[in-house]
């Protein structure tokens, strides 16, 4: 059940009244919103509850189990237990077929060959269930009852494609009254609205103008056009997903619940590091919380903190998805990061706890996002993300990050590394051809999309405040006229979400 369908449409008109009409009624809300979520989810296919369900009973006997341990050593089995489970789950279902076809491949070890389905959004299901079982480890959390528990990792705004919600920052949205007056639905309808444009408008019209013809075979077409199948497919790629996210949030906020940010104008990004601070942030800090750090972070000397850097940002590429290319793009990001950090430690630049007092460190910050240091980003172990040097070199770093990073989609979108290579060989020839792809309407979306990565959040906000002001009647009139100008721009159907694959 996609969210910009009229199937998703009607199943919510169901679904918001009944759950505000039940907010009373706790228990009862509670086990509504769960077979809602069960529904939403078993619209793909009903052996997908059947496995939701059994992760949500044995993460929560796990984390009971981590709880009740009664010393350390129990304690650090349990959790090991339940996040070595977890593993299995997701590596049973989503690399079964490619650990089996690289052993036959590599080592000629034949495995049985089972029909295994991949379902939608295990991934992100899955890191929840981890983080959950860990916080409790932690003492970050207890545990919490079953149902709250099935309510939180089965939440449908998040479910499938995020973003990443930690049940520290759920489950006490859970517990707290939500009253109608203080929705914040002005800021709902414009982030619903976005995200339906980003997807329907942007992405789909990018995809089919030119992403799937040069990519595909690339051979055909000259460098002007590849040149902008790249940007287009980073472009579409950052619609897609931010688009559904904004869709997610939206939908959440209206139903009473705040879920984190997931997209911070990732292009206008001045390092590689910068850039996984704003891209699928909530991924970032999953990564860093329960990977990085466990591995040791930045404490263990420089050597160690390169190879941490690679090993975290190669499983984070095998978290994308079963194939070697997904690993290859994220070593290619560890590589980038620890690359900066290597130049860092030429320089002799030290690392410098994040000081959010510091008026010259919001100052920078300001201009650079156009808000004060989110709290996520006080991060004590990295270098201090804005220094005068960076604010003077501003728009060099952006320059060389969004091509690092165009570059690594390009892997990202390939079946295979001579895909790739194909691909970004295919830039440098053909720049006397006229271009077949390229039209005014293509270079008008891809350079507004980058424009708009440059609009002072601040303004933003403001817009989505006055607009949170307007009569309800004039909001829903507006929304309305935008939908129409939605279906109206886009091309004929919808496609499905590309991060639901993942």
């Amino acid at each position: 059940m996609l969210f910009p369908t009229f199937t998703f449409a009607a199943f919510f008109a169901v679904v918001l009244p009944v759950s505000w009409m039940l907010r009373e009624r706790v228990t009862a809300w509670k086990l509504f919103i769960l077979a809602a979520s069960y529904y939403f989810y078993g619209y793909w296919d009903l052996r997908f509850v059947v496995l939701l369900a059994g992760a949500t009973l044995g993460n929560e006997v796990a984390a009971i189990a981590v709880h009740r341990s009664s010393n350390d050593h129990a304690r650090k089995a349990a959790v090991t237990a339940a996040v070595g489970l977890n593993l299995v789950l997701l590596g049973f279902f989503k690399y079964y077929d490619f650990f089996t076809d690289s052993l036959e491949r590599n080592l000629g070890l034949s495995s049985p060959a089972l029909d295994v389905v991949l379902p939608i959004g295990i991934s992100f299901f899955t890191f929840q269930g981890i983080s959950y079982v860990v916080d409790v480890y932690r003492r970050d959390t207890p545990p919490a009852p079953l149902l709250d528990f099935a309510v939180y990792l089965s939440f449908f705004p998040q479910l499938v494609a995020g973003p990443i919600v930690r049940a520290v920052e759920f489950l006490p949205e859970l517990r707290t009254d939500r009253v109608p007056n203080q929705v914040e639905a002005g800021r709902a309808v414009v982030l619903i609205g976005r995200g339906l444009f980003k997807k329907v408008v942007i992405a789909d019209f990018l995809g089919r103008a030119i992403v799937a013809d040069t990519f595909g075979t690339p051979g055909e077409y000259g460098g002007l056009d590849i040149l902008f199948g790249i940007y287009g497919y980073a472009i579409q790629l950052y619609a897609d997903f931010s688009g559904y996210t904004d869709m997610a949030i939206g939908i959440a906020l209206l139903l009473g619940f705040r879920f984190p940010q997931n997209f911070d104008r990732p292009y206008a990004a001045v390092s590689v590091q910068d850039f996984w601070r704003r891209w699928h942030m909530t991924l970032s800090r999953w990564l860093r919380d329960y990977l990085y750090f466990p591995l040791g972070g930045n404490r263990k000397g420089r050597f160690i903190t390169y190879r941490n850097l690679l090993i975290t940002m190669g499983l984070g590429g095998l978290w994308h998805g079963a194939a070697g290319t997904f690993v290859v793009w994220g070593v290619y990001q560890g590589l980038g990061m620890a690359g900066e950090r290597f130049i860092s430690d030429l320089r002799g630049e030290k690392d410098t706890p994040l000081d959010s007092r510091d008026v010259r460190i919001q100052e920078i910050a300001r201009l650079h996002s156009g808000a004060a240091v989110d709290a996520w980003r006080e991060d004590p172990s990295s270098p201090v993300p804005f220094t005068p040097l960076e604010v003077r070199s501003l728009w060099l770093g952006r320059l060389v990050t969004f091509h690092f990073v165009c570059i690594g989609w390009v892997i990202f979108n390939s079946a295979s590394l001579g895909r790739a290579g194909d691909v970004l060989w295919s830039v440098f020839s053909g720049w006397g051809e006229a271009p077949e792809l390229v039209n005014p309407l293509v270079v008008l979306v891809i350079v507004g999309s980058i424009a708009a990565q440059y609009v002072p959040p601040l303004l933003v906000r403001q817009w989505a405040a006055m607009f949170s002001v307007v009569h309800p009647i004039v909001v829903s009139v507006a929304f309305a006229l935008w939908i129409m100008v939605v279906v109206a721009l886009g091309p004929e159907g919808i496609s499905e979400f590309i991060y639901f694959q993942f």
